[in-house]
């Protein structure tokens, strides 16, 4: 049985559903789906490339209880398409009065092992909850993401347990009209692997591909360190 709210799903990756960032928040969109929820979810770059796509996403605003944004860290801030969505809709709601209260959820996930590098990108966050009268309702950030690779949560098994437990406490928490606890904040803090693990897979990672385009032997070149 339905319970009437509305959860929209905003995916910020420009790889959509195949991305982290969708296999974060479908995972938590399940979950108030199974708690009655009415759900939806929208490619934020996809939206934005016609005006009626921003026209649909501007729909799927209006009639949304609880927004939740997934994007990747993109040096220490949103992805453009993020940044670009979140003028529009700051525009339109200067132009029309919100007829419903709004939550906004953000979950950030990081290539770096460490989830503190996402904390400018939270404070974004909270500055566009403040420009739009959204309430701020909390903010994941998750380091290491690139380990789950697009993959679905239950997939992962092991290395995405703290994970799944923070989504699970914070369904919970907005469902009773909450902020997302601490104890969910508290298992994300905390890289998926140990730091020394995920940078030895990542440099092997990435002289792989040197090797494979023929690179290896440039892959420690400086072409532009001042001399």
């Amino acid at each position: 049985m339905s319970s009437g709210i509305q959860a929209l799903l905003l995916i910020g990756s420009p790889r959509g559903k195949m991305s982290t960032s969708y296999s974060l928040g479908s995972f938590l969109l399940e979950i108030l789906k199974e708690k009655g929820w009415e759900t939806q979810n929208q490619h934020i770059q996809k939206s934005l490339k016609t005006q009626d796509g921003k026209n649909k996403l501007l729909s799927q605003m209006d009639c949304s209880d609880i927004i939740i944004l997934t994007f990747p860290l993109y040096v220490d801030t949103l992805p453009a398409p993020v940044i670009e969505m979140m003028e529009l809709i700051r525009k339109h709601y200067e132009l029309k009065e919100k007829s419903n209260k709004q939550r906004l959820v953000t979950i950030v996930n990081s290539g770096f092992p460490e989830p503190d590098h996402s904390n400018i990108a939270i404070t974004n966050c909270k500055i566009f909850c403040r420009e739009t009268g959204i309430d701020w309702a909390g903010g994941l950030t998750i380091g290491g993401g690139e380990a789950i690779a697009g993959r679905p949560l239950k997939e992962v098994k092991g290395m995405a347990r703290k994970i799944i437990k923070a989504l699970d406490f914070t369904a919970k928490a907005l469902s009773s009209e909450k902020p997302i606890p601490n104890k969910a904040l508290e298992l994300t803090s905390k890289p998926l692997v140990p730091k020394w693990l995920y940078l030895f897979a990542g440099t092997r990672m990435w002289k792989s591909k040197a090797k494979k385009n023929g690179a290896i032997k440039k892959i420690y070149d400086s072409p532009y360190t001042k001399t």
